[in-house]
């Protein structure tokens, strides 16, 4: 541990301040509705400095009961501004259900001192700002910690050697791996890089720099996504260069030192915090988060099956990246709150009798409520045959079965998904796969309901011309009506030699899905999808650097398959 015990000790006379949350903050508080009632008027004290581990100021809101008593206090520390919605979403919301709340705008952000350096600083300043919480009157030692995104990644960088105030975390689909959250196997995420570098430019100036930002990016996408080479296209759009984000899009491999110490993981590995993860089927940052279950559950973090026992729960809901802050944010703030509660005021009426909560999607969608998340679920393997079907027959050869070309002047287009923005989710895949370099592979009609439930993947075997490609492979449910909607999806690269196959395993993210009867299963599979990636060259370039393209031709191998984890009817 780096920092002492806080001792318990008499609580100093504190005059709180009677100022009100600004007005766009008591606005949009006003908008929701299905949340539990307030219990305190709230207070707030804006604009404090609180020192960064560098001595940098970063200036801090605090929001509060105005009323006496000994509450619990939030560290919410982020890199979008203090504004609208996390003034209100955060501050005021867990201030009137009595809590402390800071919300701390990240170095060289929200006019904060210093400079925004993407995950280095984040560790030191979250103790330097326990260690200001400490000369605090009103603080009383009981820390917890709760927030989105970005803002889950520093609360994983805080757990990493966690000041023994801390007792309780709530991330609420977070990130801890920034690689991940750019690249795959070395193919950048392209929309993610554009999208989380004009959020991290502009969000914390306020929400007329950042709306007039998005609008221009989206004018200017489609020459960023097809400027050859890639590298420094992204200005245009962005209004100004950003060196964080240069550094990030050129180096797309995990082991390269520039990623040494960006990831969190590790704050995982040990049980002790009581941690609250929250995703949703098709947020961009839903594999981290079972990522960090399932490295909680190895460590022991998950406990009994009963609420009281365990230290670890999750909940994953019908929801993107955004829509779990909106049409989802009744149920994630009514976890949070209740995790939170349970951890720092020890109520634990508001938990939930089992540590996993999921919504299955499709027939009949429902919650269903789970002792743990089936990470090793028996699997059922379904193979492609060469006139487009699926079938639970094993090949018995590995001959070629179709091949798919990818042409970067015209490339196959990204639909849907885990995204960071819109349209993310399920959509309607037909126009998708109505193109000549995407191929789907069809089951047959159902006769019963098929649930799948765990983590899904696809055995690819495949050959290029070039010797460099990518694959990009989707599940999918055809209704009755022959709609495809997809489901979950994964991408990797291909490294091949010659005609010889190259063999990889794409993990496609994890699901709860249920297939009706009547519907069928489709496996879906093309060499791209462009701009959630950056194009493969073809010629073993760099993606970002090369100016040369060259269409790659994808033969894909009988011996290939889709990989499901069947839950129980």
């Amino acid at each position: 541990m780096t920092s002492p015990t806080h001792e318990a000790r008499p609580m100093p006379a504190w005059t709180p301040s009677a100022a009100k949350p600004p007005l766009s903050a008591r606005m949009m508080r006003a908008t929701w509705r299905g949340l539990p009632p307030k219990r305190h008027r709230i207070g707030w004290e804006p604009g404090l400095s609180v020192p960064a581990a560098d001595g940098s100021p970063l200036i801090t809101d605090h929001y509060f009961p105005r009323e006496e008593g000994d509450f619990p206090t939030l560290l919410v520390r982020s890199p979008y501004g203090r504004g609208v919605p996390w003034s209100p979403q955060y501050g005021m919301l867990f201030a009137e259900q009595g809590f402390h709340v800071i919300l701390q705008s990240c170095r060289g952000t929200g006019g904060s001192g210093g400079t925004f350096d993407l995950w280095r600083n984040e560790a030191a300043d979250g103790l330097a700002a326990v260690s200001w919480l400490r000369e605090q009157p009103w603080f009383n030692g009981t820390l917890g910690t709760v927030g989105p995104s970005y803002l889950g990644y520093v609360q994983w960088a805080l757990a990493l050697d966690p000041p023994p105030e801390l007792k309780a975390m709530a991330v609420q689909v977070g990130l801890h791996d920034p690689y991940a959250l750019f690249h795959t196997d070395g193919a950048l995420k392209l929309e993610n890089a554009l999208l989380v570098g004009a959020g991290m430019t502009y969000q914390h100036r306020g929400m007329g720099p950042f709306v007039k930002a998005t609008l221009r990016l989206k004018r200017h996408l489609k020459d960023v996504v097809n400027a050859r080479p890639l590298r420094g296209a992204y200005a245009a759009a962005l209004g100004q260069e950003v060196p964080w984000l240069d550094d990030v899009m050129t180096h797309p491999e995990a082991d390269d030192p520039y990623w040494k110490g960006a990831s969190a993981a590790a704050a995982a590995d040990r049980p002790g915090i009581p941690t609250a993860l929250i995703t949703g089927w098709h947020d961009a940052l839903v594999d981290q988060t079972f990522a960090q279950y399932a490295r909680l559950r190895a460590s022991g973090a998950l406990g009994a099956s009963e609420a009281s026992g365990a230290e670890v729960t999750l909940l994953a809901g019908p929801w993107t990246h955004a829509s779990a802050l909106q049409q989802g944010w009744p149920e994630v703030f009514a976890e949070s709150l209740a995790w939170l509660r349970a951890h720092l005021c020890d109520d634990r009426s508001g938990l939930r009798p089992t540590p996993v909560r999921v919504h299955t999607g499709g027939a009949d969608a429902a919650w269903q409520d789970l002792d743990a998340w089936p990470l090793d679920p028996a699997t059922t393997s379904w193979f492609p045959t060469p006139d487009g079907h699926l079938t639970r027959q094993p090949p018995t050869d590995t001959a070629a079965l179709a091949a798919v070309r990818h042409d970067p002047a015209a490339p196959t287009p990204s639909l849907g998904g885990p995204l960071l923005s819109l349209p993310a989710g399920a959509r309607d895949n037909g126009t998708l796969e109505s193109r000549d370099d995407v191929l789907t592979f069809t089951g047959p009609v159902l006769t019963e309901p098929v649930t799948v439930l765990g983590a899904v993947s696809a055995r690819i075997s495949a050959s290029t011309d070039t010797g460099h490609g990518d694959v990009f492979t989707r599940l999918c449910d055809v209704d009755a009506a022959g709609r495809s909607t997809n489901v979950c999806d994964g991408y990797a690269r291909l490294r091949t030699s010659g005609e010889e196959p190259a063999h990889v395993t794409v993990p496609m993210s994890s699901t709860a899905y249920r297939f009706a009867a009547g519907h069928r299963i489709r496996w879906q599979i093309s060499a791209g999808a462009h701009p959630r990636y950056a194009q493969n060259p073809g010629t073993g370039e760099s993606r970002v650097e090369a100016t040369e393209f060259v269409p790659i031709r994808v033969t894909v191998h009988a011996d290939s398959a889709l990989l499901l984890p069947q839950g129980e009817e």
